[in-house]
């Protein structure tokens, strides 16, 4: 890989599946679900702290916590907003039942593309959403509309992968290196040991 110097401009290929067993002998999802994507922002939870010895700083421990994504997302349909709620969906009304919440963990998936017209694809592999945020407000002669608001928390699996020698919250693929087979690669959800290298 050079030393081009490239910025994020764009995010799309937006798709999150309920996660149907995560133990020590698998890893599965549903069928990836695809989002209309706005914007994507990640912070990571971390903390250090120096440890001094002989009146010297001398040690750093460092701690990685969960991640928060945000997306902003076109308002999705009902049936998938109820589940990603964790609420009760009545198909013969078409209806959202406001009950009681079941927490549900979820793998999230998208693509950033740079300047340069290449691309990243990040992946989480376990997380749940918080209660979406959204906004209405009354009709006018503007253009301005509103969309939904998901927050992502990303944890790590319980499921421990060969490639990582343990669990993990993800990982990100950049198509600048070329090596990995980035064909179909959200068809269904990817893992570190399921990504293949690049043939040719």
């Amino acid at each position: 890989m050079g030393e081009t110097i490239f910025e994020f401009r764009g995010v799309d290929e937006c798709y999150i599946a309920k996660i149907t067993e995560d133990n020590e002998e698998n890893y599965t999802c549903s069928t990836p679900i695809k989002f209309d994507v706005q914007e994507v922002g990640k912070k990571t939870d971390s903390s250090s702290e120096t440890h001094y010895y002989n009146n010297k700083p001398a040690l750093v421990i460092n701690s990685e916590g969960a991640d928060e994504l945000t997306l902003v997302i076109a308002p999705p349909e009902l049936k998938v907003l109820a589940d990603i709620m964790g609420k009760q969906f009545d198909e013969a009304t078409g209806m959202l039942i406001d009950g009681m919440r079941k927490n549900e963990y979820f793998a999230l998936m998208y693509r950033t593309k740079g300047t340069d017209g290449a691309y990243r694809y990040c992946v989480r592999n376990k997380g749940t959403f918080a209660l979406p945020e959204e906004s209405s407000k009354t009709e006018d002669s503007g253009t301005e509309t509103t969309n939904t608001t998901l927050t992502y928390t990303g944890i790590f699996t319980k499921h421990e992968f060969k490639k990582s020698n343990g669990e993990v919250k993800g990982f990100v693929i950049d198509e600048r290196y070329a090596k990995a087979d980035l064909t179909n690669l959200f068809k269904t959800v990817p893992t570190v040991d399921t990504v293949a290298e690049l043939k040719g």
